[in-house]
């Protein structure tokens, strides 16, 4: 069994949170939240509204926190998974959330990126040579960062896996699973 760290903040999508966690457990996996501090974190939820030229938010469900970044000791995880929503934007901006992610990188460890995720270790210079998938406009924002990119479901770059958002996830999680079982061995 792997013990995989998602980061998450308030504003992080429901969909490209819960998703993942839900089929980490199912997969006999330990996923642990973590968050700016322990309280609990509020989601949101974002869909395509006919009329809207970009995506719509609205409040989702509150989601409990198992460990503040400044307590995360990386090497006690064999995975990362960055869900997307509006976290990332101010998340990446966090010296212990480049402290963490930095190490899974430098390790070649599984990292999951979904949607905005990829904003935080694009920020991190860690996507420079790599492939990555995003939310589509991104693009511009990921090639800057170096990295080529892919508009796929199911991006994998060495023990990178990303994709564009959860209309993705059921590709997305298949290849995160297979990732993560290489590295890991199976649940």
């Amino acid at each position: 069994m792997a013990r995989v760290l998602v980061l998450t903040g308030d504003a992080a999508e429901e969909l490209d949170t819960m998703y993942p966690v839900f089929r980490l457990r199912e997969g006999g996996h330990e996923a642990i939240m973590a968050a700016p501090t322990t309280r609990a974190v509020k989601l949101v939820i974002h869909d395509f509204e006919a009329g809207w030229d970009a995506y719509t938010e609205k409040p989702g469900h509150q989601l409990p926190v198992d460990v503040a970044f400044g307590d995360v000791r990386p090497d006690g995880y064999d995975a990362l998974v960055i869900p997307g929503g509006r976290a990332p934007e101010y998340l990446r901006t966090d010296p212990e959330v480049a402290r963490i992610v930095t190490h899974f990188f430098d390790r070649s460890l599984p990292v999951g990126t979904i949607c905005h995720g990829a904003q935080v270790p694009a920020a991190l210079g860690l996507l420079r040579g790599r492939t990555t998938a995003a939310y589509p406009p991104l693009k511009a924002d990921m090639e800057q960062a170096g990295a080529t990119f892919a508009d796929e479901p199911d991006v994998v770059d060495g023990a990178m896996v990303s994709c564009r958002g959860w209309p993705d996830l059921p590709r997305w999680s298949r290849a995160f699973l297979q990732v993560l079982e290489k590295a890991s061995g199976p649940a």
